[in-house]
């Protein structure tokens, strides 16, 4: 992925709705770069700004990349990402974005990949504002005793992403 820490403000932001095995998914960016993905069918739908535009043209590659992940031929995306947070939060959304395909980690060892092994509380917290789900791969992250725990995109997403992932034929 490229990641893009301090992104530039667009004056105009684009948007495009696309469906997908997991519900509808709004793509948010600049033309450039995505800013957002969001589950509209998930427990935090985003709200469509009247000043953002329609597009569908600068989502393609986008929308073509997400297609291969649910079909089981992509792993790792390439796609020039926009975070816009406070500095904790872009660095645990960073560590996200290494989690490898296929594999789960703790709030707790990412708290230590960022250099702060008693905060996995506030990991969590970040984890929960990831503006780029399934792409910033927040669904990866799981409770210390290897149970599922909270997912904007709702728990039963969470697990078919992570069985996807483990190569389970699953039904969406």
């Amino acid at each position: 992925m490229n990641t893009v820490t301090n992104p530039t403000t667009s004056p105009t932001l684009l948007y495009t709705t696309i469906e997908s095995p997991i519900g509808e998914l709004l793509l948010l960016g600049d033309g450039q770069t995505l800013c957002g993905l969001y589950m509209q069918d998930g427990r935090k739908p985003a709200t469509i700004n009247p000043s953002w535009e329609p597009s569908t043209a600068p989502f393609a590659a986008v929308t073509e990349q997400l297609n291969e992940y649910f079909a089981a031929h992509r792993t790792v995306f390439d796609i020039p990402l926009a975070f816009e947070g406070a500095p904790f939060e872009r660095e645990v959304w960073h560590a996200l974005e290494e989690i490898p395909y296929g594999e789960t980690v703790s709030y707790g060892e990412i708290a230590r990949r960022v250099g702060q092994p008693s905060a996995a509380r506030a990991v969590g917290l970040a984890n929960g504002r990831n503006p780029i789900a399934v792409i910033v791969p927040c669904h990866r992250v799981i409770g210390a005793d290897g149970t599922l725990t909270g997912y904007g995109g709702g728990l039963e997403r969470k697990r078919l992403l992570l069985e996807l992932e483990q190569g389970q034929t699953i039904a969406f």
